[in-house]
């Protein structure tokens, strides 16, 4: 199994990225021989702009850069749409292999006087300040600022920031470093020109064409002349308390480079090999694999060896009671009961536990949750989900949650009526709406905000309509067919049966008391975790690419594996102590994992974020949250249904009178 999960794993890294749904465009001269479906135009599309220091991406035409009104914008899947990408065709076009110098694209004009010109002066100042990223497509492929960094390396960014400033002292801040020149001191200098290079490498033997495998780009700033732009002279600037008229001339050089090295399935590598700390993740997640499967090994040996030992010893009290010639062993069968605690319990240990409703519907969510995780990073691995893919990971995710009602309404049903429940409508619709609804608010009231500052990650009204339909058509009712199913079958039978009165619970150590148990249970499971943890929130929250599904789904089965054995090596010791109150317990143990990665979260938010302001301050812990939330129903289903299966198995082999 773990020789197949590292195949999948190299097999992600390797050849991730193009399977079917994404075919190569090929690229011909204009006004040569036409190789059919071949194009001649090259089309340059931008997307949202966002920023290390906000949470709020807005979209390309808020800043107002120059913009083509003619032609209709690309459709978006859902998966784009609920992360806040606006994909919008521009006036940048290229004729294949026909390089061009200093070309204007538009003239933007402000006059200060004039209130609305003002705002859009101050908006694109402000995106200067926070250091806001363009972010362009050339056939489906970032448009990247490639530049060296420490120790000879070279770093290429996803995207180029559309200026910097100068602060009152004379510190330059951000992109401004790359630039000697950028000097005046509380100034903003605007990236107006953009150098592109675009590599392609020729299929000559498949008479296709050329393809395009590379598109890199050098911002810089010119103090061009409106009529006649000649992308010389010093860098263009706006002072912090610019008056009059101010122009901003827009203008790009475009030039085209053979490069043979580079196919067209791993034109992405340039840009995943400079990724920062790819490196070190390869290696920390290798070492991380290490050490939880040591770990995991040692629980499950020592649960093991403990647990053999006790059946071992009961099968031999049997004996002894069965055949009262053998009395000369050194135990008695009264003295295995005093020792050992967790047979005294085998009339309590299936007793319906407390809350049961709210359990079983928290359950019901887990499992459809888990089943969507597993299924999605799956896919993800066979390399259907990759950043190639815009869109396709979320998408993916929302649909298969939607369609997965079923076993959720199943699993909730089943187990409340193996904990006596009657009340199956109540039990029905909390499972179809309460932990969604929850999800939903929380959703709502970020969006409201983002709809308050105009962010480019507000849903619109339509989609938000399609999501409620989606959800209220599809997956309640699928909700409902589980849960009849559920509730038609017949209760689960256990292996021994339940005593009329509970046994009272002894009084517990510090240690089998709830609460410090269900602390440490979340320890082991965290540690497996919060290495691939932080790449997660780079990738959410910093906007770097995130790639490695196949080293995520191997973390998936052991923080899967290390939840089951950690929660039944608790669930084992609180048995032994004679409480038998094991369902939430194991829930929880689990589930508190949770809470780790929501500190986890808060560290990383004042420790690794730059974000300012409060409502990214909001945003950001308002969709923590969320995650939280749907963490926890994850893990503490694993840890349920992990002592769920133990505690049958092992009142099941011991022979209970």
């Amino acid at each position: 199994m773990l020789q197949w999960l590292l195949g999948a794993a190299l097999l992600a890294r390797a050849a991730g990225f193009y399977l079917p749904g994404l075919a190569p465009v090929s690229f011909c001269e204009p006004g040569k021989d036409q190789v059919p479906d071949c194009k001649s135009t090259i089309e340059l599309f931008v997307n949202r702009l966002d920023s290390v220091e906000s949470v709020l991406p807005y979209e390309y035409t808020a800043f107002d850069f120059c913009s083509e009104k003619k032609m209709k914008r690309p459709s978006e899947n859902l998966g784009q749409v609920l992360f806040g990408e606006r994909i919008e065709p521009s006036p940048y076009k290229f004729e294949f292999k026909k390089p061009a110098m200093c070309q204007k694209v538009c003239t933007q004009t402000y006059d200060t006087n004039s209130p609305p010109d003002k705002a859009k002066l101050d908006f694109l100042k402000k995106g200067m300040l926070l250091n806001y990223q363009h972010h362009w497509i050339v056939d489906n492929m970032p448009v990247t600022w490639c530049y060296d960094v420490e120790d000879g390396q070279k770093f290429c960014n996803p995207g180029f920031p559309i200026g910097c400033y100068v602060t009152e002292a004379g510190r330059p801040k951000d992109a401004c470093v790359v630039n000697s020149n950028f000097n005046e001191k509380d100034a903003f200098y605007i990236f107006n020109h953009v150098d592109i290079t675009i590599h392609y490498h020729i299929v000559e033997h498949e008479q296709l064409g050329a393809r395009l495998v590379a598109a890199k780009i050098e911002p810089k700033s010119y103090e061009n002349p409106n009529d006649s732009p000649d992308c010389t002279g010093g860098p263009k600037f706006l002072k912090k308390k610019q008056t009059g008229v101010f122009n901003i001339p827009y203008t790009y050089s475009i030039n085209f480079v053979v490069n043979k090295n580079i196919r067209w399935a791993s034109r992405w590598d340039y840009i995943l090999e400079s990724m920062p700390h790819t490196n070190i993740q390869w290696f920390s997640i290798m070492n991380s694999l290490v050490i939880v499967l040591f770990l995991s090994g040692m629980v499950a040996m020592i649960m093991l060896r403990t647990l053999h030992k006790d059946i071992a010893r009961y099968n031999q009290m049997d004996s002894v009671v069965k055949c009262p010639s053998r009395q000369s062993v050194s135990l008695t069968f009264e003295d295995a009961q005093e020792e050992f605690g967790w047979k005294l319990v085998h009339g309590d240990v299936f007793r319906p536990p407390r809350k049961g409703m709210l359990l079983s519907v928290f359950l019901g969510s887990g499992t459809q949750i888990f089943i969507m995780t597993f299924v999605t990073l799956f896919f993800a691995c066979l390399g259907f989900l990759s950043p190639a893919n815009r869109g396709a990971l979320m998408t993916c995710a929302v649909v298969l949650w939607v369609l997965l009602g079923t076993p959720a309404g199943y699993v909730a049903a089943r187990l409340y009526k193996s904990f006596g429940g009657e009340k199956w409508k109540t039990n029905v619709l909390l499972t179809a709406f309460l932990c969604p609804g929850v999800v939903f608010a929380d959703f709502f009231v970020m969006n409201l905000i983002l709809w308050g500052e105009g962010s480019s990650a507000a849903i619109p009204f339509g989609t938000l309509v399609a999501i409620l339909a989606l959800w209220f058509c599809i997956s309640v009712p699928l909700t409902f067919i589980g849960a009849y199913f559920g509730f038609k079958k017949t209760g689960i039978e256990h292996p021994v049966r339940t005593n009329q009165i509970p046994r009272q619970v002894p009084e517990q150590s510090f240690y089998t008391k709830p609460f410090p148990g269900i602390i440490m249970g979340g320890i082991l499971p965290f540690g497996c975790i919060f290495i691939q943890l932080f790449f997660i929130l780079n990738s959410i929250w910093s906007h770097q690419m995130y790639y490695m599904f196949g080293f995520l789904f191997l973390v998936f089965i052991i923080l899967v594996i290390t939840c089951s054995e950690a929660t039944i090596l608790l669930c084992y010791f609180h048995l032994c102590a004679e409480d038998y109150h094991w369902q939430w317990r194991s829930f929880l143990t689990s589930g508190f994992t949770a809470v780790y990665f929501l500190v986890y979260a808060v560290h990383y938010f004042f420790s690794k974020l730059q974000i300012t302001g409060l409502a990214s301050t909001i945003l950001y812990f308002g969709y923590t949250m969320i995650m939280a939330l749907i963490f926890f129903l994850f893990t503490g289903s694993i840890g349920f249904f992990a002592c769920f299966w133990f505690v049958t198995k092992i009142y099941s082999v011991v022979k209970v009178d």
